[in-house]
């Protein structure tokens, strides 16, 4: 894909407001660490996390991506009426139906001739959002786009570790190993014909595969509870991952989602000079520098103080790292998404 009229025009971001070690977690798991033999600060030693944020209890997902949404807009010309296209883009959503985007909407003061929208894709949601949005403005269909996402990780982890200290086994320890890594946050994108004075950065294109044989990898939803009687009887929710086989194969299909990337917008490796990828932890970050020829030194990463957080993560690290100037004027950026399906979405931008 190429865009020739696309500006991201504006980022904005949220940071939960509660810190949550992981030797806290592990505190909570002593029970089960002494039934494995596990030493305290294995938990941070297989990821790279030291800590996340969650939002107190009960915070609305729509107020988080609004104030995100809101950022965005104020640190721009583009206004709320502007918008011909508003997307929520995260993993939770605030339920079945309506879109969660109507109630951040509505927060935001949006309205009208609009098209207001969930967008789920696991962790590639928001840069799902921006394709559309970016296709929609291409073509002239709009003039200014708004992709929003909020996560919350407190309630999954909570369970996780409820289901943990019942069967302390090292199977539920490796299954809920990612979950641990969750973490809460809000971001937005806020993208343009380049209409609304000058500023903005270009988005030159992208490239995307997909190798669905993989879909059972990393799962997270509601399932019937074991033994109820009927099966919908009891519900649960769960997340179970199988990290060893998603670093393997999302690292697989990684590399070819970069070679694509590379050709579509005719760059190559040593020309691009900054990336941002989805925020997994330490081996995942390792491994895909790695198997890209990426240098870490191009890489900014966000996991160790902010966990993951799911579509957030990208978004908001692409921020900081402008922000902290990693990222400066007239570098080439790629965006670097690979989330459960498996999915791999990778954005070029001109800074």
């Amino acid at each position: 894909m190429r865009y020739s009229k696309v500006r991201v025009e504006a980022l904005g971001y949220e940071l939960a407001p509660n810190v949550v070690s992981s030797l806290s977690l592990e505190e909570r798991l002593a029970p089960v660490y002494r039934a494995l033999a596990l030493k305290p600060g294995q938990l941070e030693a297989f990821t790279g996390i030291r800590e996340r944020r969650w939002w107190d209890p009960g915070f609305r997902l729509s107020e988080g991506a609004a104030r995100a949404g809101l950022k965005a807009l104020e640190a721009s010309a583009v206004k709320p009426s502007d918008l011909g296209l508003l997307a929520y883009a995260g993993v939770c959503r605030e339920g079945f139906e309506p879109a969660t985007a109507c109630a951040v909407a509505d927060r935001i003061g949006v309205g009208g001739a609009v098209e207001v929208l969930d967008v789920s894709n696991a962790c590639l949601g928001v840069l799902n959002g921006m394709v559309l949005a970016a296709d929609r403005i291409e073509l002239g269909r709009t003039r200014a786009a708004l992709v929003v996402s909020c996560e919350s990780a407190r309630d999954i982890v909570e369970l996780a570790l409820a289901r943990m200290l019942e069967r302390p086994a090292l199977e539920e320890f490796s299954a809920s190993l990612a979950t641990l890594t969750g973490g809460s946050g809000a971001a937005a994108v806020l993208l343009s014909d380049g209409s609304f004075g000058p500023g903005g950065h270009r988005l030159l294109g992208g490239a995307v595969r997909a190798a669905p044989e993989h879909h059972r990898l990393c799962r997270w939803g509601v399932e019937p509870a074991p033994d109820a009687v009927p099966a919908h009887a009891q519900m649960r929710e769960v997340m179970v991952t199988d990290p060893v086989a998603v670093l393997k194969n999302g690292v697989a299909l990684g590399r070819q989602t970069w070679n694509d990337l590379l050709r579509e917008l005719a760059w190559t490796p040593e020309g691009v000079d900054r990336v941002v990828c989805h925020q997994v932890g330490k081996a995942h970050q390792d491994e895909i520098l790695k198997a890209l020829g990426i240098p870490p030194e191009k890489d900014f990463t966000t996991f160790e103080h902010l966990g993951n957080i799911g579509t957030v993560s990208l978004p908001l690290t692409l921020a900081l790292a402008a922000e902290r100037g990693h990222v400066e004027p007239g570098h080439k950026a790629a965006l670097l998404g690979i989330g459960s399906g498996l999915n791999c979405l990778m954005l070029g931008l001109e800074w």
